[in-house]
This record gives C-alpha cells, sequence and structure tokens, in this order.
C-alpha cells in the first residue's frame, strides 16, 4: 500500500482489554478460519459452528477440505472473495507468522490466536500490516463472555 501527504498506515493493536475486543466482535461480520475440520469432535469445527449459529459468515479456510457444512471451503486465504473482518486461526504457534502475512495482504481488519497459541513475530507482523490481534484467547468463550454475558 503506497501512502503519501498526510495518509499515514494505519498500525493496527494488540488488543488485551474486554472492551477493545467486544467492539471488535460486535463490529465483525465475516471470519475466515484458518484450519478448520470437518471433524465434529476438534475445537475449530466446535468453534466455527458456534459462530455461524451467532449470526457470523464464516470462511473455511483449509486446503484438505472441499466444504464445511455446506460451505465451500478455500485453501489458503488469498483465495476469499471479499473483505475479511476477523481471520481465526487454529493452528500452532509457529506456524502463524506465514497466515499474519496473509492477512495483512488481504486486508484483513483483526487477526486472533486461540487459546494457547501466541507468537511475538506473528503479532510484530500484524500490527505492522494495520491488523488488530487478539492472541491466546477462545473466540467462542469471549464471545459469550462478552456479548451474550455467560
Amino acid at each position: 500500500m503506497n501512502q503519501t501527504g498526510s495518509e499515514a498506515a494505519r498500525v493496527g493493536r494488540w488488543l488485551q482489554e474486554d472492551g477493545e475486543i467486544e467492539a471488535l466482535l460486535r463490529s465483525a461480520r465475516r471470519i475466515a478460519v484458518v484450519g478448520i475440520s470437518d471433524k465434529p469432535e476438534r475445537d475449530s469445527y466446535r468453534v466455527a459452528l458456534y459462530l455461524k449459529d451467532h449470526g457470523y459468515e464464516v470462511i473455511p479456510v483449509n486446503p484438505r477440505l472441499e466444504a464445511w457444512l455446506g460451505i465451500p471451503a478455500v485453501p489458503h486465504l488469498q483465495a476469499i472473495d471479499g473483505p475479511v473482518d476477523i481471520v481465526d486461526v487454529f493452528r500452532r504457534s509457529e506456524e502463524t507468522p506465514p497466515i499474519a502475512e496473509q492477512a495483512v495482504a488481504i486486508g484483513a481488519r483483526a487477526l486472533w490466536l486461540q487459546l494457547g497459541v501466541h507468537n511475538d513475530e506473528t503479532v510484530r507482523i500484524a500490527t505492522a500490516g494495520g491488523l488488530d490481534v487478539v492472541t491466546n484467547r477462545c473466540i467462542k468463550i469471549e464471545h459469550g463472555r462478552l456479548i451474550l454475558g455467560r
């Protein structure tokens, strides 16, 4: 992205406060789930189903899947048509920097690393690229706690 004059590149933030995370969840509509599984016993399946059931448009991202619950899957983030609000990642911490690079490249608004997942380099890549970042939190748990008051 070329910036000139008074146009400054947006710098993302590492969101850690409840109010910031709640605002992200309330404003988001399209969530790409990287590493989604078609196995109902997997967390990625259950979390994506929860998001779908709570009104979000879920975009399944997994090169090994053709579809998830009838929704066509894409092999990588660059294959998604249209804007993405949150890239929700179900991958090991060490596998997340390239996903952050892809999320920046497609102009996603935020990168969410699930519970148990954090990588300083990923946070640096994403925030430098203008994305807000949440790490080491489950989007399903946070939605239930902050949006539904559970």
